[in-house]
């Protein structure tokens, strides 16, 4: 579903992203680690179609982001780690704006609006304009926009960030419901223990190289007996 090919992003002399090759497929739950700054966001914008590359490509099922890029974008939804909304819109129009986004009105829209509202509890919300919402309630209802058009992709970048625990455990189910729907989910995070929890597979990035990338069962199988979790394996890799 999700597939870099040596892909490279530089800054004049900076190298933020190095020759880096990826293979997602369907369904699978990525957890996308690292220091800080490392490449994590640089590459997650890539993937986005939000930064071209310098070198390498990039596949959504197949489709060459860089050559068809609406074609692309169509089957991605993109939830940055800082959610932006328009104040003077209350939770339901913004999602009517989004979902117009993507060719969805009237009845289709309403829908799929009813779904993601029930599906991440935040009816209460939805007629208040958002400039009264929490950073929680900013962060689920940017989820829910980007579930409007079902896509095939979804690129996460920290999406824990201002979420109460409630918050957070409805966020991860809605996360593991749309996996294993076959959903494919690339999340970065550096909540390790979050990343231990629901995610299928990890990878973890230092100076813009992937240096580690494998499923959390082999994981375990592997190297449970060396680290007492994975944010101890981490800790030593990127030391």
């Amino acid at each position: 579903m999700l597939r870099l090919e040596n892909v490279s992003k530089k800054y004049r002399d900076f190298l933020a992203v190095n020759n880096l090759t990826l293979d997602l497929p369907a369904g699978d739950f990525f957890g996308f680690l690292g220091p800080n700054g490392a490449g994590k966001t640089t590459t997650i914008k890539i993937i986005a179609g939000l930064l071209a590359p310098t070198s390498g490509k990039v596949f959504i099922a197949d489709i060459d982001i860089q050559k068809y890029p609406v074609d692309a974008k169509r089957l991605i939804g993109y939830i940055p780690d800082q959610p932006y909304l328009y104040d003077r819109l209350t939770g339901k129009e913004f999602l009517q704006f989004s979902g117009g986004l993507y060719k969805l009105t009237g009845s289709p829209l309403k829908a799929k609006i009813d779904e993601v509202v029930d599906l991440l509890k935040i009816e209460e919300w939805l007629n208040r304009r958002t400039e009264e919402y929490s950073q929680g309630m900013k962060q689920r209802i940017v989820i829910a926009s980007a579930l409007l058009h079902e896509p095939k992709l979804l690129v996460v970048d920290e999406p824990m960030v201002g979420l109460d625990p409630q918050s957070a455990a409805i966020v991860k189910n809605v996360f593991r419901q749309k996996s294993a729907a076959g959903t494919t989910i690339l999340m970065s995070t550096h909540s390790l223990n979050v990343a231990e929890d629901i995610c299928r597979s990890v990878g973890i990035i230092k100076n813009g190289a992937l240096l580690f990338h494998d499923t959390l069962a082999s994981w375990r199988s592997f190297r449970e007996r060396e680290y007492e979790n994975l944010e101890a394996f981490f800790i030593e890799l990127v030391k």
